[in-house]
């Protein structure tokens, strides 16, 4: 079996450091040097994106290091290889108390916690009879970064539903994702949104969407987008602070009179959107009910306000 050593240091395009020689990761059950294990050739995962992954936020609270709806996270994995046919043989809270170890063991407190679930070596297009978990950390500031965003309509759509689960985190589906961030990139926007087949917004690359008219929030429903956990977060903080939320259909057209709109996801957090395509969105941020909920979440994430009601 041929197989290739990780390298010590990965950067992407923006000159992230995603670990170093001393990161430590977690490994079917063992904790080892990052740069130390070996990755086979011929896996299913590295040929045809058969893998599920997950990522999660862990904050430095005033009660101490925590990772936010972590166990919703780890079951949404184990949801995800169940319906990809994936084996998924760990236990929920044994992985809970191996993140956390691993957090420790890097010396992390504010970190972005990424499990991954992969096939062995298998050429075939069949069920694996096996599977490995990996879970790795590092730091990662806001994915979308802090100002507001000037978004394109991708020309990518969103996978249809009866394609494959695409409410899944599934590694091969991601691909529809990266594609359409570098088109948005390429002609010069901070991110993109996709529609689905039939026309509707669905959501960004790796982010859900809301937007605001008349003192309303809408979201699109669930069937072409990834219903993520920070999504269903807002959705209960409206629930708390007694903001209207419709989930819908939303056509672009609806999109282009929105008095606001944004982003949400565990590695966005909650971003604004100042702009989409031509449209400027009339409402300053900093008025806009997004601009609460942001305040609502950094507070319920960081543990500074009672909201046990939703956690």
């Amino acid at each position: 079996m041929n197989q290739k050593r990780l390298e010590p240091k990965i950067n992407d395009n923006q000159g992230m450091q995603y670990f170093n020689s001393n990161t430590i990761i977690f490994l079917n059950g063992r904790f080892e040097k990052a740069s130390g294990p070996a990755a086979s050739l011929y896996g299913q995962s590295l040929h045809y994106g058969y893998s599920v992954f997950d990522g999660m936020r862990a904050y430095n609270t005033h009660n101490g290091t925590r990772i936010f709806k972590a166990r919703q996270h780890f079951e949404r994995l184990e949801q995800a290889a169940r319906l990809l046919n994936i084996p998924f043989k760990w236990n929920i809270d044994e992985l809970l108390r191996k993140a956390y170890k691993l957090l420790e063991m890097n010396g992390l407190k504010d970190a972005y916690i990424r499990p991954l679930v992969f096939c062995g070596p298998n050429m075939s297009l069949t069920a694996p009879v096996s599977s490995s978990i990996m879970i790795c950390a590092w730091k990662w500031d806001a994915y979308l970064g802090h100002e507001p965003l000037n978004v394109c309509i991708s020309g990518y759509e969103r996978p249809s539903p009866r394609s494959f689960p695409v409410q899944a985190k599934v590694g091969g589906n991601y691909v529809n994702a990266i594609l359409a961030t570098q088109e948005a990139k390429s002609k010069g926007f901070d991110e993109a949104l996709l529609l689905d087949e039939y026309g509707n917004v669905a959501q960004a690359p790796g982010a859900n969407i809301f937007m605001e008219k008349n003192g309303r929030l809408y979201t699109p429903p669930e069937g072409h987008i990834v219903p993520g956990i920070t999504r269903a977060t807002v959705r209960e903080l409206c629930r708390v602070l007694d903001i209207e939320l419709t989930e819908k259909h939303l056509d672009l057209q609806e999109l282009y009179h929105a008095d606001s709109a944004f982003f949400c996801g565990t590695a966005t957090e909650i971003a604004g959107i100042g702009r989409i395509e031509g449209y400027r969105m009339p409402m300053k941020w900093e008025d806009s009910i997004g601009a609460v909920i942001q305040r609502t979440y950094q507070s319920l994430v960081l543990e500074k306000q009672n909201y046990e009601v939703i956690i």
